[in-house]
């Protein structure tokens, strides 16, 4: 579930100590978590306890909630994949299913049933079995809660019933047939420990440590915009990883987080989520550093909001009423010129935008027909604005039917160059078409993007294997119960044809059908105007050799390493004191080797083949 970076950025942006090899006392563990923030540099990365190996990863994302009920965010939803088991797994190498808590599964012939074994050499980190019985209470309390449903509600708004006959045996009855019942994208958690909580919509799950999980890390210690702490479960099923522990440590400013790869103070830097091209051109022939620069499983975009609203009818927010228009809409991004965004924002690491599914998911993506294109057109663009009866005045402003000069109030990222620099072109373009712009640059986009207080916003989420997540967010089930809720909604969008079409693909079991409707469903996105994919980014991030000897990227070809759909990289990961001679294999044919090599995607037929996932923060 990766989700958006805004509240990934998705959308889904929806960012983010160096193993010594341990002459640093088990104190200094309580000094650098007092010390270490983007405000008081990091001390060398201290280990956990004397002889231990710590990996640290430099993120630009701070944390929105550390329960798999409520988070979207990048960084959250991937430590909960650390933290917790799903289902089923992706392959690393091209992303089918693979056993994650159930070893296998099988349907009825008319799809209605699913049957799950659940494995029984899984344990909680507090010594209890993980159980059908954690599966069935995890998604029945989804199906039952508001708030329990916040995030991932819609795997489950189909099902009928779920039951546990037995401690091995899962049991979901659907009301129509659902072709992601392979791709459930949801943490199960303990029910001896969940069955606590009072309220789903507050618990944020990060008081009391270390916190109940049966992935392969365990979290120890947690402290708001500054650090997530993990240690290695020893008893995970398919093998202990080899870093000790696992250290996410927050970095406001990116140029600072850098710099602490380059001083060894962190191991891994992920970028926000990506590095820059003057980043990573930086550290191209650093010493003792690796940069990966990889097809991305992303996309990047600028969302304008249609009238904030909630699944009771009421409107909020104060999004201008311009934007109401869709030929405004197609104006504005008929005055983008992406040419440009990819050779001067991302210098090349990245790809046009097109259609919702980056190109390293083949087989869902999609073009605009000629006819149908919103090429960049700065003359028709402001052709259509006079159309829209938004005509200019003497002095070259455009104005809206109140007779104020139009002022788009544009919400982005202070974590991300890239809105910056893309908002400067924008304030150049829009200027031209005589629309002014605000640029709204905050730390926390997630408040006014779910009070619907913005007019446009840049946008991002991570697309999974199997696309129903980032396709169920702009649905109307998607939208909050009341203006006061939160729902899974990434802008507000609610289209009854496009929810016709999200029905059909997700009870469609042959793939290639159920491709064709889901590019029906981006084509549908594209002409309502309300979201502009603008580029589908690189994974471009960097490590030190010095304290990572080998890690897996996915896909296994060329991939990314960071917010991966699995726990592959840092289960995988090998400390470069390692001796290598642990078994690195594991139950999916897993065997980690050197380094891939860093792969750069240079144009859209460059696509390489696997099957799919975000928010406004990968939100994410």
């Amino acid at each position: 579930m990766k989700r958006h970076d805004q509240h990934g950025t998705g959308h889904p942006r929806p960012n983010r100590l160096r193993p010594r090899t341990a002459r640093l006392v088990a104190a200094l563990l309580t000094l650098s978590a007092a010390l270490a923030t983007p405000l008081a540099p990091a001390p060398r990365q201290a280990a956990a306890a004397e002889g231990d190996s710590v990996l640290t990863v430099a993120v630009a994302q701070s944390v929105d909630s550390l329960s798999p009920f409520l988070a979207q965010r990048l960084v959250s939803t991937s430590i909960h994949r650390l933290m917790y088991e799903y289902l089923t797994n992706y392959d690393p190498g091209d992303a089918h299913a693979v056993p994650g808590l159930a070893t296998k599964w099988e349907s009825s012939p008319d799809k209605l049933t699913w049957t799950y074994t659940i494995r029984p050499d899984s344990k909680w980190s507090d010594g209890q079995q993980a159980t059908a019985e954690d599966a069935a209470w995890t998604f029945d309390k989804m199906m039952t809660d508001e708030g329990a449903a916040t995030t991932n509600g819609s795997f489950v708004a189909n099902f009928k019933k779920v039951t546990a006959p037995t401690p091995t045996r899962l049991v979901i009855e659907l009301k129509k047939p659902q072709a992601t019942m392979t791709a459930l994208d949801v943490p199960i958690v303990p029910k001896h420990v969940w069955e606590k909580v009072d309220d789903f919509s507050k618990f944020n799950n990060d008081k009391s440590f270390p916190v109940v999980g049966n992935g392969p890390f365990v979290l120890t210690g947690y402290k708001a915009d500054s650090y997530v702490r993990l240690r290695a479960n020893k008893d995970f099923w398919r093998g202990a990883p080899k870093f000790d522990e696992l250290v996410f440590r927050y970095y406001k400013d990116q140029d600072a987080a850098v710099a602490a790869l380059r001083k060894g103070e962190v191991s891994f830097v992920a970028g926000s989520p990506s590095l820059t091209p003057a980043q990573a051109a930086s550290l191209k022939n650093e010493k003792n550093i690796h940069v990966n620069d990889a097809p991305g499983r992303r996309f990047y975009a600028l969302a304008t909001n249609p009238g904030a609203q909630a699944k009771n009818g009421r409107k909020f927010g104060d999004g201008d009423p311009s934007l109401l228009d869709e030929r405004v809409r197609h104006a504005l991004f008929m005055a983008v010129d992406r040419e440009t965004i990819i050779d001067k924002v991302f210098q090349g690491h990245a790809v046009e935008g097109e259609g919702y599914i980056p190109p390293r998911f083949p087989q869902y993506v999609w073009k605009p027909s000629a006819s149908q294109e919103l090429a960049y057109d700065p003359a028709k663009a402001a052709r259509l604005l006079d159309e829209a009866g938004y005509r200019k005045n003497s002095a070259g402003k455009r104005l809206g039917k109140d007779g104020k000069p139009l002022t788009y109030r544009v919400l982005c990222h202070a974590t991300d160059p890239n809105d910056k620099a893309v908002g400067q072109y924008l304030e150049e373009w829009w200027g031209k078409l005589g629309i002014g712009v605000t640029l709204d640059c905050l730390d926390n986009v997630t408040d006014p993007w779910l009070a619907g207080t913005y007019d446009l916003a840049f946008d991002g989420w991570s697309v999974n294997p199997d696309p129903d997540f980032v396709l169920s967010i702009h649905t109307c089930a998607a939208l909050p119960a009341t203006p006061k809720d939160t729902g899974a909604t990434d802008n507000f969008i609610c289209d009854k044809r496009y929810d016709d079409l999200y029905a059909r693909q997700l009870a469609e079991y042959d793939s290639a059908e159920r491709a064709t409707i889901v590019k029906q469903m981006e084509s549908r996105l594209y002409d309502l105007g309300y979201m502009n994919v603008m580029a589908y980014p690189n994974a471009v991030e960097a490590y030190r050799t010095d304290q990572i000897k080998s890690v897996r990227t996915m896909p296994s070809a060329a991939g990314n390493i960071y917010g991966q759909d699995g726990y592959w990289s840092w289960w995988s990961a090998v400390p470069a004191a390692s001796d290598g001679s642990s078994d690195d294999s594991g139950s999916t044919g897993i065997i980690i080797g050197g380094v891939v090599a860093a792969v750069l995607l240079v144009g859209a037929g460059a696509f390489f083949t696997m099957r799919r996932r975000a928010t406004a923060d990968d939100r994410e």
